[in-house]
């Protein structure tokens, strides 16, 4: 087993799951959250601070929200790049814009450390479950010296393209996220006040053109009233979306289909799901087509 020590900064819904698969599969975790507690729920040492984290690990991980985020976390006073050392190796899992992950990698590089980014796809369940699917960019030979980081919480991990490249390649997989579970949740509503039997709608779009994963793995379980919590929310997905169309307005790609997903999570945040789990997007537009839910009968229904 590499004796090599881990250092983990954001244990949150994701960061806390993958802290626990590295946990259980016997590695050394130092982990550090604002929130107290969240260390020692995912099996994590405590770190304090940090520069703790930085002290501790040889590879350190962060799971954070946003660039915002990120680049406080990194460039603060007392952040990571302060306590970086040459060698060590920072994988940054959050979803991000590329235009400051390069930046920040050149600071990285500068300092004679390694900036990976990897965006993850899968969510909470594989996240739990160790199947996540991981986007790279960064210096190959970096990528291939911690891939024994990424085997306990992923399933399949490719490295993308230099700096840069997994984010890009994070918020292009998560646009379509937001395109199908935005645009599936409307059909579901309208399928539901059409009275038609959701279940076997599911059927004939699982087996049709129109399957996506939402289809296929998010309304079964909704249309029976669990919303699998513990995802990314509403206002995550939102911020997603806009850092996509950042993205392809710097490349010069018209984006011309952000305004469907744009429109219905901005609706969840505007009537209070902003901060639960994106797939309560179904019951804000179930809200303003005669408050709908799919697990339960319609205003109305006799039965």
């Amino acid at each position: 087993m590499n004796q090599q020590k881990l250092g983990f900064i954001g244990l949150g819904n994701m960061g806390g799951r993958m802290t626990r698969r590295l946990v259980d599969a016997g590695l050394s975790v130092s982990g550090y959250d604002p929130v107290a507690g969240r260390a020692e729920a995912a099996g994590a040492q405590t770190a304090a601070s940090i520069a703790a984290v930085m002290a501790h690990g040889d590879v350190v991980l962060m799971s954070l929200p946003d660039s915002k985020v990120v680049e406080v976390v990194v460039e603060g006073p007392d952040g990571v790049l302060a306590h970086v050392r040459p060698g060590q190796t920072v994988i940054d899992l959050s979803t991000a814009a590329t235009s400051s992950t390069q930046r920040l990698a050149a600071r990285f590089a500068e300092a004679g450390a390694f900036y990976i980014d990897a965006g993850i796809s899968g969510g909470a369940a594989a996240a739990e479950k160790g199947k996540l699917t991981l986007m790279m960019g960064g210096d190959a030979a970096a990528i291939e010296a911690i891939r024994w980081v990424l085997a306990p919480i992923s399933t399949k991990a490719l490295r993308m393209g230099d700096s840069g490249a997994g984010h890009t390649t994070k918020l292009l997989n998560n646009f379509l996220n937001a395109i199908a579970l935005s645009a599936t949740a409307e059909v579901m509503v309208a399928g539901k006040k059409a009275g038609l039997d959701l279940a076997q709608l599911l059927e004939i779009l699982n087996s049709s053109s129109g399957v996506n994963f939402a289809t296929q793995n998010r309304f079964p379980s909704i249309v029976k009233g669990d919303y699998l919590e513990g995802g990314l929310s509403s206002k995550l997905m939102t911020k997603d979306v806009v850092l996509y169309i950042d993205l392809l307005h710097g490349l010069g790609v018209s984006s011309l289909n952000a305004s469907g997903p744009l429109a219905s999570f901005g609706l969840a945040t505007a009537l209070g799901y902003g901060e639960q789990i994106s797939n309560r997007v179904v019951d804000a537009i179930g809200d303003v087509s005669g408050h709908v839910r799919l697990h339960s009968p319609s205003p109305g229904d006799s039965k």
